[in-house]
């Protein structure tokens, strides 16, 4: 508990929590979720098109979006672990936020097993042949993005600790 009132009170999360300024906790969330939108959009995209597309349409045009989806998870990542220092109590001691965790790890590890999958066939622009296991990764990712969405909506609406001194009085 110690570290987390000790984070709640450096100059990084005051000004993310406290700035009167749309630059501070405003953007920082928009940021969030411009990443979030990025890398789970262009997961979707990839994974639908593996599900309905990959035998009719050739990935050369795709390719590129596995590096934005990447992108966007950097971004995300970054704003994220800001939100997380505005409000590390609120995270930390929320169980929603360990199961977000897990959805987003689960989909990223999916996303990075169809990249080298698809990537590992080449470049060319013939038409790729996926196997049922990639299929049924892709099906599961779509299901972790999800996942990962509902529990950060959720996020706003679980926890029982806004603040360390919150949890304190709660003992």
């Amino acid at each position: 508990m110690i570290f987390l009132s000790w984070l709640e009170q450096t100059a990084v999360s005051v000004w993310v929590r406290e700035a009167p300024t749309l630059w501070a906790f405003p953007f920082v969330l928009f940021l969030h979720t411009l990443g979030l939108g990025i890398v789970a959009g262009f997961s979707v995209a990839l994974n639908i098109w593996v599900l309905r597309f990959a035998d009719r349409y050739p990935l050369p045009p795709l390719a590129p979006l596995f590096s934005l989806a990447w992108t966007g998870f950097t971004v995300s990542l970054i704003s994220g672990i800001l939100l997380l220092i505005a409000f590390p109590t609120k995270a930390l001691t929320d169980p929603v936020f360990y199961i977000k965790l897990v959805f987003i790890a689960g989909a990223l590890v999916q996303l990075r097993q169809l990249q080298n999958y698809v990537m590992g066939c080449g470049n060319s622009s013939s038409l790729l042949t996926i196997s049922r296991r990639i299929r049924v990764g892709a099906g599961l990712s779509l299901a972790l993005w999800a996942g990962a969405i509902l529990t950060g909506r959720l996020l706003a609406y679980t926890y029982n600790y806004l603040m360390a001194t919150d949890f304190l009085m709660g003992f």
